[in-house]
């Protein structure tokens, strides 16, 4: 305890405040910018995924198997894969590149999951009488299915985008300077591991806990009503 108290003054200076508040927001980039392609990818997935008809057997067959392949890979495997797969075509890519390519497809498979649960929530009479009034699937998914399936896509979506925020640490295994390996190097140059990671864990939370309320406010928000009558029935009991 004593180091550490001796060591604060020289800690918390503005140049490492400043490396650190710069790594953080390294890591917001890679998670919002891996997180958000990878919803989107995960929706042309889907979509794929519930292609009808015989013929659109094997593009089911390919959705499904990557879903579950990458669902069971530990995302640091998948960061290697990336890493290695790359520098065999490229050796110009930069490592917050392959980091956020390596994001995108690990929350691919996840995002697909919950976005595929969401849709298929909707009632199926609703897509049966859409089909009746002669829409096609993309319009039956943007007009009746997305709007009804937001309330269960969207809290759980958040939450994996919550997770990963700390799950980015791992990129630090190849080099990417984002807030652990920063915490690594003041480490190194002789600072309490202590007050070093003590620090950092303090970062992620302030990066995560604005994420968590938005996300607990938009499950309020698009939550039906008669969802929230149940929700306020239980808050009573």
């Amino acid at each position: 305890m004593e180091r550490i108290i001796e060591q604060l003054p020289r800690f918390f200076t503005l140049d490492n405040m400043a490396l650190l508040a710069q790594s953080a927001g390294l890591t917001l980039a890679m998670t919002a910018m891996g997180c958000l392609i990878g919803f989107g990818l995960a929706f042309v997935l889907v979509y794929l995924r519930q292609t009808p008809g015989l013929w659109a057997l094997p593009l089911r067959l390919i959705c499904i198997t990557y879903v579950e392949v990458f669902r069971r890979i530990p995302f640091i495997v998948v960061i290697y894969l990336v890493l290695f797969f790359i520098q065999t075509v490229s050796t110009d890519a930069s490592l917050f590149t392959i980091a956020v390519i390596a994001i995108c497809i690990y929350a691919v498979a996840y995002t697909a999951d919950i976005i595929r649960g969401g849709i298929e929530s909707v009632p199926q009479t609703q897509i049966e009488a859409a089909t009746a009034m002669n829409f096609g699937r993309l319009r039956t998914l943007l007009t009746i299915t997305l709007p009804q399936a937001w309330p269960i896509i969207v809290p759980p979506a958040i939450a994996f985008a919550v997770s990963f925020i700390k799950d980015t640490a791992l990129v630090s295994q190849i080099g990417v300077f984002e807030l652990t390996f920063r915490g690594k190097e003041l480490n190194n140059q002789g600072f309490s591991a202590l007050l070093v990671f003590g620090t950092i864990a303090m970062c992620y939370f302030l990066m995560s806990f604005p994420l968590s309320m938005l996300g607990q406010y938009l499950e309020k928000r698009l939550a039906t009503p008669r969802g929230q009558r149940s929700a306020r029935k239980l808050r009573a009991d």
